[in-house]
């Protein structure tokens, strides 16, 4: 079996390699499938990081993965993923995924092999497990926090002087490196000056979230309000609440402004191209 650096079971440690990856052993049962076909299926991954991405991958022991899928690259990317060269387009009944698996680029993870995940990038691998429990869009960072707690402040959002929410009644979401987001329940909430979309995104803490335009003529971007329909145990409180965007939203706490924060979402929020891996 491929050999690293590991402490005693239970602890933990975030290495650094000279290329800039950070790396911490997990004790995690995960597995990965395309389709019906289990290409991973590994009980010493590696969770790593990439410089300047905020979320997570996992690599795996080669031999825990299933390399006869594997086939060199037919056109791997430049500078993709720390200057990764070794690439591999990866064959599951005659459908071919390009550059879906890679090798780290650095002596620390010498056979390893990681996986795009398919929703994040739209190749690599289908479903993701971790134990019995399937995870999407990218791994669960386990130095990440987040925390719904009902509360009784008073919460009040306007959209180019519009008051669109007013409650004393809202769950305060708490996400490590990001913002408090304010989730509200929909009576509170101006829905009649709004209009669902199609859009949809996914989240590995809270589930997959629906949209919201507003639709008057304030200058703010669309899908600004969302809510978890159907949220993941961990942050149950929020259920059928709804949020706003605070970078493109006033809001008033208690009385008092909150200053629009700075975030990966910004960008994408002021018409720029999106951060690369954001969630809310």
């Amino acid at each position: 079996m491929t050999a690293f650096p590991r402490g005693p079971v239970g602890t933990s440690g975030v290495r650094t390699t000279p290329e800039g990856l950070r790396w911490e052993p997990s004790e995690r049962w995960v597995r990965g499938r395309r389709g019906e076909t289990t290409v991973v299926d590994s009980r010493h991954p590696v969770l790593v990081w990439e410089p300047d991405l905020p979320v997570p991958l996992y690599a795996f022991p080669r031999e825990e993965v299933r390399e006869d899928l594997l086939r060199p690259a037919a056109a791997p990317p430049s500078g993709a993923h720390a200057g990764a060269r070794d690439f591999y387009d990866l064959v599951v009944d005659g459908d071919v995924r390009q550059n879906a698996a890679w090798i780290p680029p650095s002596a620390d993870l010498a056979g390893h092999i990681t996986f795009e995940w398919f929703q994040r990038r739209g190749t690599g691998l289908d479903r993701w497990y971790e134990e019995e429990e399937e995870i999407f869009v990218h791994p669960r960072d386990p130095h990440k926090r987040v925390d719904a707690l009902p509360s009784s402040r008073h919460v009040r959002i306007e959209i180019g002087g519009t008051v669109v929410a007013d409650t004393r009644r809202p769950v305060l979401l708490f996400e490590t490196g990001l913002p408090v987001r304010y989730y509200l329940p929909p009576e509170d909430v101006r829905l009649d000056l709004f209009t669902p979309t199609d859009h949809r995104t996914g989240c590995p803490y809270k589930g997959t979230a629906r949209y919201w335009t507003f639709t008057g003529d304030a200058g703010v971007p669309p899908d600004i309000a969302w809510s978890y329909p159907d949220p993941l145990p961990a942050v149950a409180a929020v259920r059928g609440l709804v949020a706003f965007y605070n970078e493109a939203v006033g809001i008033t706490v208690d009385g008092e402004r909150v200053e629009r924060p700075v975030t990966p979402f910004s960008g994408q929020l002021s018409g720029r191209p999106p951060a690369r891996h954001p969630h809310e």
